[in-house]
């Protein structure tokens, strides 16, 4: 059980790493109710250990707070009352201090409970729970990238220089055959129950584009007038973008000299077009991809393709594709849209209890995208990972990649 503390250890080391450039006020708001404040993930990723490990496992358990089991339960119906998710910035009490104690504290209980009861169910909870803390650690930094950038000062999160991006190489196709393939997790490491059962599916012979769709290209969509040709639109898609006047991905802006320029966590930058275009909704994915004379991959062409695709680690904001050869950019850099519904696999069935509600109870009214981001944490990402968001999300580091018959 040592490595396993010592994974758990690091995981949590590095949650409060990514809080450590903010002030206490920065933690501590709120930007839109899909956004949680840091604090708030700070301290929900101690009570799902508090909660789910302590409470089941630990001799005369008694809660670090009693009303933590409240305020920071997110949406786990099984185990009781949650405070609103949309007034989470409003919780000026516990402050950061205490909420660093309440970490410390439950740290040094699951360290004294994994030396004094190992066990099979503790080193699956313990897994699900890092993993979870993972999720968290991306969605701190896609929040406070929202938040930040509501500010006219626009902060930078971390002063450190974004390098121009080396020149791409033009878009090509890569084939393939398709078939009779497996698709879910293949029981080697760690998957999340939605990743589940694997299963066979029919894939038909396609094309995936070798990189992702750049800023450059992107902008050449809007010069065409591409958010006013109604053509181009799913209808909800279509209505949404005029009801909200959309012109352009949520953090680009134009200076006043009319340049484009993006809001970064490195703070504002000139627009590089040879980075990936990212924070796209699935409506402008579509959209872009009619324009295109293309269409966005399912779910299953992308890890019928992702599974012969090198992983990669991102920084702080997508990469350049460069110069190579071969599918690239498949991970770490842009989360990527596909025209799948977020549905359960064949033969799906969610955990008994509250953790059962993790992922099967939003299977409704959500799209998939595949791959992983510059946000997502190292050793988190693998092929049959299954992310999903409403169609009309952006601010989570989501990106294009055509497909074609």
């Amino acid at each position: 059980m040592e490595r396993l503390l010592a994974r758990y250890a690091a995981v949590r080391k590095h949650t409060l790493a990514l809080a450590e450039p903010l002030s206490d006020e920065d933690c501590g708001a709120q930007s839109m109710p899909d956004a949680s404040p840091i604090k708030w993930h700070l301290a929900h990723t101690t009570w799902f250990f508090e909660t789910f490990i302590l409470e089941r496992m630990e001799r005369d358990f008694a809660p670090f707070h009693p009303a933590f089991r409240i305020l920071f339960n997110s949406y786990y119906n099984g185990i009781g009352e949650k405070h609103p998710r949309a007034q989470r910035g409003l919780l000026t009490r516990p402050a950061m201090a205490q909420v660093r104690a309440y970490r410390a504290d439950v740290d040094a209980r699951i360290a004294r409970l994994i030396a004094s009861a190992p066990s099979a169910e503790l080193d699956m909870l313990l897994t699900l729970g890092m993993q979870h803390e993972q999720q968290h650690q991306e969605l701190m930094l896609t929040d406070v990238k929202h938040l930040l950038a509501q500010s006219l000062l626009r902060p930078a999160y971390m002063e450190i220089p974004l390098p121009a991006a080396a020149p791409v190489a033009p878009l090509a196709w890569i084939a393939f055959d398709g078939g009779l393939t497996e698709i879910g997790h293949n029981g080697d490491g760690f998957s999340f129950d939605n990743e589940l059962p694997r299963h066979k599916q029919y894939v038909a012979p396609f094309a995936l584009a070798s990189r992702l769709v750049t800023n450059g290209e992107y902008l050449d969509f809007i010069n065409a007038g591409g958010y006013f040709n109604a053509a181009l639109w799913l209808a909800e898609g279509w209505d949404w973008a005029r009801t909200q006047n959309m012109k352009a991905p949520i953090y680009w802006f134009q200076d006043e000299t009319g340049a484009w320029q993006e809001f970064t966590l490195h703070g504002p930058q000139p627009l590089d077009v040879n980075r990936p275009v990212t924070h796209i909704s699935l409506f402008e994915a579509d959209a872009y991809a009619h324009w295109a004379g293309a269409r966005l991959p399912t779910e299953f062409e992308w890890e019928y393709a992702g599974t012969l695709a090198a992983l990669e680690t991102g920084s702080l904001h997508p990469s350049g594709a460069g110069a190579g050869a071969g599918l690239q950019q498949m991970f770490g850099h842009c989360w990527q849209w596909t025209s799948s519904s977020y549905a359960a696999y064949p033969g799906f069935a969610a955990a008994e209890g509250a953790l059962g509600e993790y992922n099967g109870k939003f299977m409704l009214n959500q799209y998939v995208l595949r791959g992983s981001s510059s946000a997502t944490p190292e050793g988190h990402a693998r092929a049959s990972y299954r992310n999903f968001f409403p169609a009309g999300a952006r601010w989570q580091f989501a990106g294009i990649r055509l497909a074609r018959r």
